[in-house]
């Protein structure tokens, strides 16, 4: 039996998260960790980098309350929706903080956490070259293929001080599995020095052995877990519930005006001292149209040795 890692969320984040780290959010569209970002917010850890594919709103909501240094990343957008209306302002204003941006393509920055989880320096891509984007950004240099003396696009790798993941579910030793989307999980897990595990719930060891091949992250990596039902909200956690379209939309109307911005983030995240109190503010309705019909995965026998 693994190590016993399970703590609160206010607990992982102040002994896991510190002023002055690069963090890793990890999940493209789906298992979006809302509930550690918030966290992150509530604590008001400073100076931090942030390192996303695709930032959405929890950029937005951190950007808000000025804890940011830097963003690293390749897309931002509110997804299906349109523009980052705070992440705008601020790179265009410096307002309402100022924030160093280092942008790359999807690939190449999926790339940088790759070589990092690979514990490789840097990655060669197919890819920048004849772009604009080196111009942009110094870190995307060139070398010559030793082999055949093409010259290729490389970029540094993505070593993250922790990684945050949200999942379907964990043990308490840190053996986390995802099915659906499993998108970034592994290799932000690889790359980090340390990772947070948040999960929809907590099962014993025995679940998790009974199906190895969902274990995207083993306990060794893992630092702590926590148990934060809706964690992902307002993304969607496959086989829990629904994404929250509609939320999105309002962040769009909302995030216009940043006194709207801060209202939200003094009422929905300061305004509450955790995700369950948070689940507990949200209208019935809106928790009833999130919900799913199940749709079980059939079992298989892995066998035994007699």
């Amino acid at each position: 039996m693994a190590d016993d890692k399970l703590m609160t969320m206010r607990e992982a984040i102040a002994q896991y998260v510190n002023d002055g780290d690069t963090i890793y959010l990890a999940g493209l569209s789906h298992l979006v960790p809302f509930a550690a970002a918030h966290e992150i917010i509530r604590q008001r850890k400073r100076d931090l980098v942030f390192c996303r594919p695709t930032p959405d709103i929890l950029l937005e909501q951190m950007l808000s309350v000025g804890i940011l240094r830097k963003v690293e990343f390749c897309w931002a957008g509110n997804p299906g929706i349109g523009n980052l209306r705070v992440f705008r302002r601020v790179v265009e204003k410096g307002l309402p903080f100022p924030v160093e941006i280092e942008e790359y393509t999807m690939f190449g920055f999926t790339a940088r956490l790759l070589a990092g989880a690979m514990n490789l320096p840097f990655m060669p891509v197919r890819t920048n070259i004849g772009s604009d984007l080196p111009a942009k950004n110094p870190k995307i240099k060139t070398i010559q293929d030793p082999y055949g003396g093409e010259t290729l696009s490389v970029v540094p790798a993505l070593r993250p001080d922790v990684s945050i993941l949200h999942v379907q579910r964990a043990d308490r030793g840190g053996n986390a599995q995802v099915w659906g989307i499993t998108s970034d999980h592994r290799d932000a897990a690889f790359a980090a020095k340390r990772v947070i595990i948040s999960a929809e719930e907590i099962v014993d060891e025995a679940v998790i052995r009974a199906d190895p091949n969902r274990t995207i992250v083993p306990d060794f990596l893992v630092s702590a877990v926590v148990h934060e039902p809706f964690g992902a909200h307002p993304s969607y956690a496959q086989g829990f519930y629904d994404r929250d379209n509609d939320w999105y939309q309002e962040w769009d109307r909302l995030s216009a005006d940043q006194a709207a911005v801060d209202a939200y983030v003094a009422e929905w995240i300061d305004g509450v001292p955790d995700r369950a109190a948070y689940v507990a503010k949200l209208d019935e309705v809106t928790k009833a149209k999130l919900q799913i019909e199940p749709a079980w995965s059939g079992q298989i026998s892995y066998g035994v040795y007699k």
